[in-house]
């Protein structure tokens, strides 16, 4: 395996995004459990995308701007209304104690919507793999293998955000205010996501 993928593969992982995001707040509000399923959900998530590069489909919907706008807008009404959630201390990602719990495929298939309503996941896996597969060889199984290989590294990631989230969870719902303060933080990072993602173009 190449080791300059799998750096490649692992800065992308560590910079927070959407994903890391929900996984973290889900992790703080409702626990380590949860936060896992969030993670999960989180890492099947580019898998249609990725689908999409190895079949091709991803360059027409760059072709098709309709397409694109989309589901781009979709995802950035769904990144608003969580961050909404989270700014009225209630919804999906409220940081506070845990009233009525969420069924756990309930939290993953929320975390794997964040990314398939992300059109950019599919341009993204296009322009990562190709440069890292032997053009001698099969292209859509090694495509797919790098691709199995960076959702791998994704979750053992998020995993890692979920334990520091984990320890930092007690601390955090101990306090009213640092509770109030955590679910604006949470709100503004998916105001400013939503707002990343209005400004992408395809």
């Amino acid at each position: 395996m190449d080791p300059a993928f799998l750096l490649t593969a692992l800065v992308v992982c560590l910079v927070p995004g959407t994903g890391v995001v929900y996984t973290v707040a889900v992790t703080l509000g409702r626990g380590r459990r949860a936060g896992l399923a969030a993670a999960a959900g989180c890492t099947l998530g580019p898998l249609p995308h990725l689908a999409a590069a190895i079949l091709g489909l991803a360059a027409a919907m760059h072709a098709s701007a309709l397409m694109f706008q989309a589901l781009k807008w979709a995802g950035v009404l769904y990144l608003l209304w969580l961050g909404w959630g989270a700014l009225r201390g209630g919804g999906a990602l409220a940081v506070a104690p845990e009233r009525r719990p969420d069924p756990l495929w309930r939290i993953a298939g929320r975390g794997t919507l964040l990314n398939v309503l992300n059109p950019k996941l599919s341009i993204f896996f296009l322009a990562l793999l190709p440069p890292f597969v032997d053009p001698s060889g099969p292209m859509a199984a090694q495509m797919a293998g790098l691709g199995a290989l960076f959702m791998g590294i994704t979750f053992a990631t998020f995993v890692l955000y979920v334990l520091l989230a984990g320890w930092a969870r007690e601390a955090v719902l101990a306090s009213d205010r640092v509770m109030a303060w955590t679910g604006r933080a949470v709100a503004g990072a998916m105001t400013v996501l939503a707002g990343r993602l209005a400004l992408e173009r395809a």
